[in-house]
Order: structure tokens, then sequence, then C-alpha cells
């Protein structure tokens, strides 16, 4: 029988790239990814965090500046 791969959803890859953004991931969870996530999510999900992260930052440069 063939075994089918699951594929992890959209939010699980987005929740992995955070996680992965601040360096805390468990092994457990680590492992799984490689089997579970889809390259295309995890290429969107860390193209989105970069521009969040981006926009924070230059939100928070704005702010201090301007006091």
């Amino acid at each position: 029988m063939e075994e089918k791969k699951q594929t992890a959803s959209f939010m699980y890859s987005m929740k992995a790239v955070i996680w992965s953004f601040f360096g805390l991931r468990r092994k457990k969870d680590f492992d799984q990814d490689g089997a579970k996530l889809n390259p295309f999510h995890v290429i969107i999900a860390a193209l989105i965090g970069v521009a969040l992260f981006i926009g924070l930052l230059i939100t928070i440069v704005k702010f201090v500046v301007s006091q």
C-alpha cells in the first residue's frame, strides 16, 4: 500500500516560521516539520514574517524619532 504524506496547513507553517525567527523549537517538532511542511507555505510564511518584522521596526523607529 502506498502511504500518503500528510502535509501541514498554512497556519502550522506560519507558526513554525515564527518560532524559527526566535530560534525556539522543540526537537520533536523540528523533526516533524521536515516531513510535514510544504516548502511553498514556508516561503510565503517567511516573506510575511519578514514584512511584519520590518514594518514593526519602521514603526518603532518613527515613534522614537518623533519624540
